[in-house]
């Protein structure tokens, strides 16, 4: 039986496909079961099943986004704070797994009910496609702004008036909405050490702040605080909290600054540190060195 020039050519490609798929990171996960009462100590996680460097190194958001819920808190309790970010980030939400599927937002925000919002049928994925890029952060400032390219939907659900004021940033006008105050700060997860946090709460005192629609996530509206943490130099994980009740996780990756880090990162297993690391230290092993 003879291939034809397609056969060949879909071959070829299926091939080159397989071999370009990166390599999932062997990370190991404490045993738990659907009942709290079953799930290791954060501590002892840490301790028992640390993270080698060579690993977070494999770590991309499509694995982060297959694992359930107690999985991503598991990682991100072995994490650092790592040093506060500066410059642009692209986003991606990974909503918590396990039982309940996608999310709808009047499950996330149900009790907001002052707010108005109009969120019958929206899923907070589509919305998160749709409506946000990424993070910007002014490290110097201790400012974050959220990229934002599509407001269709915001004006949909009324939140939106006029037509907010677009800013320059990497040659192009953009809209960098919803500003946020950056420090480090306790974890709402793991308070064994900090994390960097993204406090949403007085947004209306920082410059270029615009009432539609900053004011949504601030102290009159959904009262956002996010907290992140450093898989490896460019890639952080994210949680994201509604007045204190935990909503949804999301990646920040930078892919300039992992590119140029990387190797260094997994020889060294060694991370900047702006934020207080905890008493308990971490085991990040570094990979063996090359035999002569």
């Amino acid at each position: 039986m003879t291939l034809t020039k397609t056969s060949l050519l879909t071959v070829a490609v299926l091939a080159i496909t397989a071999c370009s798929k990166p390599e999932p990171p062997n990370i190991a996960y404490a045993p738990y079961d659907k009942d709290y009462a079953t799930k290791m100590n954060l501590a002892q996680v840490e301790y028992k099943y640390p993270i080698p460097a060579a690993e977070l190194a494999k770590i991309t958001p499509d694995y982060l986004a297959k694992l359930d819920q107690e999985q991503l808190d598991q990682i991100y309790a072995r994490l650092p704070a790592g040093p506060i970010p500066d410059g642009a980030f692209e986003g991606r939400i990974l909503l918590p797994r396990g039982e309940s599927g996608k999310f709808r937002l009047s499950e996330i925000v149900g009790g907001f009910t002052g707010l108005g919002l109009h969120l019958k049928g929206l899923l907070i994925e589509d919305v998160g496609e749709t409506l946000w890029r990424g993070k910007v952060f002014f490290r110097d400032e201790r400012v974050l702004r959220n990229r934002i390219e599509d407001l269709s939907i915001l004006k949909k659900m009324g939140l939106v008036e006029g037509e907010p004021k677009k800013m320059q940033y990497g040659g192009k006008e953009t809209w960098l909405l919803f500003p946020a105050k950056l420090y480090c700060g306790q974890s709402l997860l793991d308070a064994r050490r900090e994390s960097i946090i993204i406090d949403y709460f007085f947004t209306d005192e920082i410059p270029g702040y615009q009432e539609s629609p900053d004011f949504l996530a601030g102290r009159r509206g959904l009262k956002v605080r996010d907290e992140i943490r450093m898989i490896r130099p460019g890639l952080y994980l994210g949680r994201a909290y509604l007045d204190r009740a935990f909503g949804l996780n999301f990646t920040l990756y930078d892919k300039a600054t992992d590119e140029k880090t990387r190797d260094d990162f997994v020889k060294t297993g060694k991370v900047q540190e702006d934020c207080w690391p905890g008493t308990q230290v971490r085991t990040v092993a570094a990979a063996p060195a090359a035999k002569s």
